[in-house]
């Protein structure tokens, strides 16, 4: 049986089957290489970060993949399907390891995708996910694959949370004080009857708060799991700067409508891929953990980082 087929059979343990990944961005922050090739396909190492984002959705329950995507940006997807020429040479040339690799991803879970005809936020991509939906399915994961959130595993305590308080469920870091400024951040309350002192009641959330006016320095880290009333709410709230419709006011309003919302601060590492320099610390992060580039690797930047590097008498293998 495949792992997909594993997964598969064992569907009803999560509370969510589909998870949805926005990747309809231009990659701005990354030209001129996004010219060419979707943010989204950049490794991580030898990995795109869609991949590393789809792994963690299949690990934590999800059967089916459904990729937001812009109009002429197909490559994302292309990445999951089967390639059975390319699949036959590496079989054929014995290399097995590397024929391992191009098959992990199509054998992870269903993948589709979804077009946002016009970039009209966060909340109007996630809106686009309802029409694939089945009927009875209450809940969905959302995961913004610029985030990566380490080790994995917390989609699976929030879907504990959900089966036992409902409502939706949110992943929050705990930042600096002086980064809250470039979070949306969360306002919450300790829940008396809560085991985990990491599950804390939302109350709203503030987007991009000065230190003053930050309720708290919990913020938010690219991980939801909604309930399907999102979508409802997506409908009813006003677009904001630009005509975007941003989830964060969605969920601020089932909040204000009794909705229950939950966050689950998450107290490993976070990634972000959408910027340059973060790409570049979670290249090395994962680099450093791999037995067949981390020990030279870490070598070397002992050396680089030393106070007798020179560069003049530097040489490289």
């Amino acid at each position: 049986m495949t792992a997909k087929a594993e997964r598969s059979a064992n569907g009803g343990e999560s509370v969510f089957r589909t998870a949805v990944v926005p990747a309809a961005g231009l990659g701005t922050r990354f030209l001129p290489v996004t010219k060419t090739v979707p943010k989204e396909l950049l490794p991580v190492v030898d990995t795109p970060g869609i991949e590393l984002v789809a792994t963690e959705a299949a690990d934590s329950g999800a059967q089916r993949l459904v990729i937001v995507t812009s109009p002429g940006k197909d490559g994302v997807v292309a990445h999951f399907v089967e390639d059975l020429v390319l699949e036959s040479t590496l079989a054929a040339r014995g290399k097995i390891e590397a024929l391992e690799k191009v098959r992990r991803a199509p054998g992870l879970l269903d993948v589709s995708a979804v077009v946002q005809e016009e970039p009209l936020g966060l909340g109007h991509a996630v809106a686009q996910a309802e029409a694939v939906l089945d009927d009875d399915e209450d809940a969905i994961a959302v995961l913004l694959p610029d985030d990566l959130v380490l080790p994995s595993g917390v989609l699976d305590v929030m879907s504990r949370v959900r089966r036992k308080r409902g409502g939706s469920v949110l992943c929050a870091i705990d930042v600096p004080k002086e980064q809250v400024s470039a979070y949306g951040v969360f306002d919450v309350e300790v829940v008396p009857d809560a085991v985990n002192p990491n599950v804390l009641r939302v109350n709203g959330m503030v987007e991009k708060p000065a230190l003053a006016d930050a309720p708290s320095t919990y913020a938010a880290a690219g991980r939801y799991l909604l309930d399907r009333a999102i979508f409802d709410a997506l409908r009813r709230i006003e677009p904001g700067a630009g005509g975007e419709l941003q989830l964060t006011d969605a969920i601020a309003l089932l909040i204000a409508e009794g909705h229950p919302v939950h966050v689950v601060v998450h107290r490993g590492s976070r990634h972000d891929l959408g910027n340059p320099g973060g790409y570049l610390r979670a290249a090395v992060d994962f680099a450093l953990e791999r037995e067949e580039y981390g020990p030279a690797l870490r070598e070397w930047l002992q050396h680089r980082l030393g106070p007798d590097w020179d560069p003049q008498l530097t040489t490289y293998d």
